[in-house]
């Protein structure tokens, strides 16, 4: 049996309690068998868990789904550096070694700044099924690591009532969609996020998706700041920068739980 790991849930890309996007963050001594750390993340049914060790290298980083393990997580990169630096004594910039290469965190103005690597949609034909599957026939239809569809105001992306099981049946290995339109109420950029085929019918606020909206609408509005609102139910916002081939992404955290995991099989 492996003894007591720390616990603690953030509130990410959030000013207040009970917004944003909540995480999991466990920091560990040394990585646990996967399977372990899958079953953590499937126990806390968030969105993601996120496992940092520091390893002699540097901060090694990790996000789990419920139900997979995943490639590049934004909220719960800001919330495991959130925990780092007001919890167990750290202080930024933060250097995470993870599957999408080093990625940085710093804090500006009371905000942690992640550093990520932009991913540029394309556009493209909709795939067969997906206005049917948003209820929406959209503007256009991109695609980056994710299908886009665009439509034409803010309204009609928060009136969204999706069919999920019919979105996680779109052609793509996670078959996640990105619905986006213009900003309204002073944001640049609105947008929602259904990945039900990994275990997350809406994502509150995702800094993946960001990666590749901010190219997108950064080109179409010819400005390189966006503040972008994710309108979920919680809702969550991003400050956004297009520099070069990065996209930084700044936000506020609250803690909103510590604890301990008493006891796991490994």
């Amino acid at each position: 049996m492996t003894g007591a790991l720390p616990l603690y849930i953030v509130d990410a890309f959030a000013d207040r309690p009970f917004a944003g996007n909540p995480a999991a963050v466990v920091p560990l001594e040394e990585w646990l068998p996967d399977e372990v750390l899958q079953g953590i993340a499937a126990e806390h049914n968030l969105s993601e868990t996120a496992f940092v060790v520091a390893e002699p290298e540097g901060l090694s980083l990790r996000w789990f789904t419920p139900t997979v393990e995943v490639p590049l997580c934004g909220h719960a990169t800001l919330a495991a550096a959130f925990v780092l630096a007001t919890e167990r004594g750290l202080a930024p910039p933060f250097a995470f070694r993870t599957r999408s290469g080093e990625l940085r965190v710093t804090r500006e103005d009371g905000l942690y700044v992640l550093d990520f690597p932009a991913n540029p949609p394309v556009r493209t034909n909709a795939p067969p099924g997906l206005a049917g599957a948003l209820g929406a026939t959209p503007r256009e239809v991109w695609k980056g690591r994710d299908w886009i569809a665009v439509f034409d105001d803010a309204a009609t992306v928060r009136a969204l009532a999706p069919d999920h099981a019919r979105l996680a049946a779109l052609p793509g290995e996670d078959a996640r969609t990105i619905a986006t339109a213009p900003g309204d109420g002073g944001a640049d950029v609105v947008s929602r996020y259904f990945a039900a085929k990994i275990g997350i019918p809406e994502d509150p606020v995702t800094g993946a998706a960001h990666v590749q909206l901010v190219p997108l609408w950064a080109a179409r509005l010819d400005k390189d700041r966006l503040t972008c609102v994710q309108a979920s139910r919680r809702g969550g916002t991003l400050h956004c920068r297009l520099a070069g081939d990065r996209v930084l992404m700044a936000g506020a955290a609250r803690l909103y739980a510590r604890g301990e995991i008493v006891a796991i099989s490994s």
